[in-house]
């Protein structure tokens, strides 16, 4: 008798140079994938740099201006352009290769760090350019998240995506942990600047890997009118109730709860008095639990119980958020990061699995590209709201008051759940998408502990 689908396919990978299986951990096991190996060995060195540099023009906002409207204004010019143009992004993920999109917003970004180590080191650096640069890279991210995460599925196939998704979430948070602890000794000792050059050195090795992949060809829709694509993504998303749910959720955590990473400034060093270097080490702690969160979702192998997971996960972010608001204790406030980055990293890559289990293929550009403008494309305006109620009542109420906020649309998701789950049980079975589990459990409640 032959093997059921899911079995064969968990066999075979999209690569043709991929044995039929490897001695791998359940945990890891996305990784006998030549490609992704190749994507997850070029992102780790690049996301490293990435954070390196977020906390430094962090520092370095504050430092030239010392306002938390400043910080929150430049985290709103940083994330808008994703919010306004990651629809075109989605529907250039879904009409184009998404192999050379993610190559070419991979050498863009490379060029903007440059651009910013540049003007950094040479002291001629203000304000208004970290404000201009930081839009152009909101520009790159727009089309870069829904081209790399509709492109995740072409390295590793359906029956690893779960995984590959995790161990991606995975490595974001690694480099989350050693990049601010970089980034908070090198500002302190050297300046910014150099932060912002050894970013852009390591955009080099993840762009070779992208260049050494050999991907086969992804067979394309033909072309129409791009305004009907897009149109018809947001249609999908807004009839399909399950994937609506999970975002809405979603874009209520990035309003609200997370500009506590543009504030963070502001409680390392008003609040909590640990300057440059607490900053790092802040940032780090929010890294350890986000990294944690990551790997209890990579040991999982199906997608049973993640709705629960969202509910359960967006509640912890919120509780631990106010704890950490009203902290003056310094080593205090770094634990409570801990859950909090685990919470949030959870409640973050499950909607994302549960998303892209329920989605096809042919509009998975372009529901990803509503994923990031709820993910990231909603966290402008919270930062911008964020900055400006800091200015007037202050960080530590500002961040309770989104966390409340949050526990009110946990407890909503929550009582939903029941009326959703029959829907995403449905949407999963037309998919092929179970994360490996036998193909008889296809029927089981899949969003249901």
């Amino acid at each position: 008798m032959a093997p059921p689908a899911s079995n064969r396919l968990y066999q075979h990978g999209p690569n043709s140079s991929d044995p039929p299986e490897r001695s791998l951990p359940v945990a890891l096991r996305a990784l006998k994938h030549r490609n992704f190996q190749l994507f997850f060995a070029g992102q780790l060195i690049s996301l490293i740099g990435t954070w390196m540099q977020s906390v430094a023009q962090s520092w370095l906002v504050y430092k030239l201006t010392g306002s938390s409207l400043k910080l929150g204004a430049v985290g709103f010019a940083s994330q808008i352009p994703v919010f306004l143009a990651a629809p075109v992004g989605g529907i250039v993920a879904d009409r184009c290769n998404r192999h050379r999109v993610v190559i070419g917003t991979q050498i863009a970004s490379m060029i903007l760090a440059f651009i910013l180590a540049a003007l950094t080191l040479t002291h001629v650096i203000t304000v208004r350019e970290i404000f201009v640069l930081a839009a152009l890279l909101g520009i790159v991210n727009a089309f870069d998240i829904p081209g790399r995460q509709s492109f995740l599925v072409e390295m590793v196939g359906r029956e690893d995506l779960m995984n590959a998704i995790a161990l991606n979430s995975s490595m974001f948070n690694g480099a989350r942990i050693i990049g601010p602890a970089i980034a908070g000794i090198l500002v302190a000792r050297i300046g910014e600047g150099w932060c912002f050059f050894a970013n852009a050195v390591s955009y080099i090795a993840v762009i070779i890997g992208l260049v050494m992949m050999r991907v086969p060809p992804r067979e394309l829709r033909p072309a129409g009118p791009p305004l009907a694509h897009i149109i018809e993504g947001f249609r999908w998303v807004r009839n399909t109730a399950p994937i609506r749910a999970l975002l809405m959720l979603l874009g209520l955590v990035s309003l609200v709860a997370m500009p506590y990473t543009v504030l963070m400034p502001i409680f390392a060093d008003r609040i909590l008095h640990g300057g440059a270097r607490g900053l790092g080490i802040l940032m780090g702690a929010t890294g350890v639990g986000a990294l944690l969160g990551a790997l209890t979702l990579a040991a999982r192998t199906g997608v049973r119980g993640l709705g629960r997971w969202v509910t359960f996960a967006c509640a912890g972010f919120s509780i631990t958020l106010i704890a950490f608001a009203f902290s003056h204790n310094f080593w205090l406030s770094t634990a409570l990061l801990v859950p909090v980055g685990f919470c949030m990293m959870l409640q973050m890559s499950s909607s994302n699995t549960l998303i892209q289990a329920m989605v096809p293929d042919y509009l998975r550009g372009r529901v990803m590209a509503v994923y990031s403008m709820m993910f990231m494309g909603m966290a402008p305006f919270g930062a911008l709201l964020g900055g400006a109620l800091a200015d007037r009542l202050g960080a530590p109420v500002t961040l309770s008051m989104g966390a409340v906020a949050c526990l009110g649309g946990a407890a909503i998701f929550g009582v939903r759940l029941p009326k959703i789950r029959g829907e995403a049980r449905r949407l999963i079975i037309a998919q092929e998408m179970v994360g490996g589990e036998p193909a008889q459990e296809m029927t089981a409640r899949v969003v249901e502990d």
